[in-house]
């Protein structure tokens, strides 16, 4: 039976209905009959993975630290410096994702333009997995998200990173993460 003749025969079942017998039928899920599930979504050279980490951008990092620490019961690395990203870190395992504080290092620290907007600190991006960032990073360019450096740079785990742009990505900062 084809997707149109399906189609046909229940708009006539559905007329044949009166108004009390269809309020008296369970409520079902609407399915398109016309594309099968997945046909038309392109195959990716690269898939998204798992939620790496949120991080959060805070104006005392022992302070913060010792919240996760201390009252909530978290494990926490100890502060690691990145220079080149102009940030110190501090991980907080969650068991199924991690809490990435962060703290400026240095004048040009992109975490001290945001705490100067955003005293207390908050929410700063997400980091989720790709399986190849390489190809993600070209297919990205494609789409036409704006990326926030040139080439990839190796991240707080050791690994390729890249941000892709708030305003292209629904006002969210992404951090896309070779997994």
């Amino acid at each position: 039976m084809t997707a149109k003749m399906a189609s046909s025969l229940l708009k006539v079942a559905v007329t044949g209905l009166s108004r009390c017998a269809w309020h008296s039928l369970p409520s079902v899920r609407a399915v398109s009959l016309t594309v099968p599930v997945g046909q038309g979504v392109p195959q990716s050279l690269w898939k998204l993975g798992r939620l790496n980490h949120v991080a959060i951008a805070v104006p005392d990092l022992e302070k913060a630290t010792a919240l996760y620490r201390d009252v909530l019961g978290a494990r926490v690395s100890s502060t690691v410096p990145l220079p080149e990203h102009g940030v110190y870190t501090v991980f907080v395992e969650l068991g199924n994702t991690k809490l990435e504080l962060l703290h400026p290092l240095g004048e040009k620290s992109p975490i001290a333009g945001f705490l100067q907007k955003n005293k207390a600190g908050g929410m700063h991006h997400i980091c989720i997995e790709v399986d190849d960032i390489n190809a993600a990073i070209v297919d990205l360019k494609e789409k036409k998200i704006r990326l926030l450096s040139p080439e990839p740079r190796i991240g707080a785990h050791g690994k390729p990173v890249m941000f892709l742009h708030p305003k292209d990505c629904d006002g969210v900062l992404v951090e896309i993460e070779q997994a």
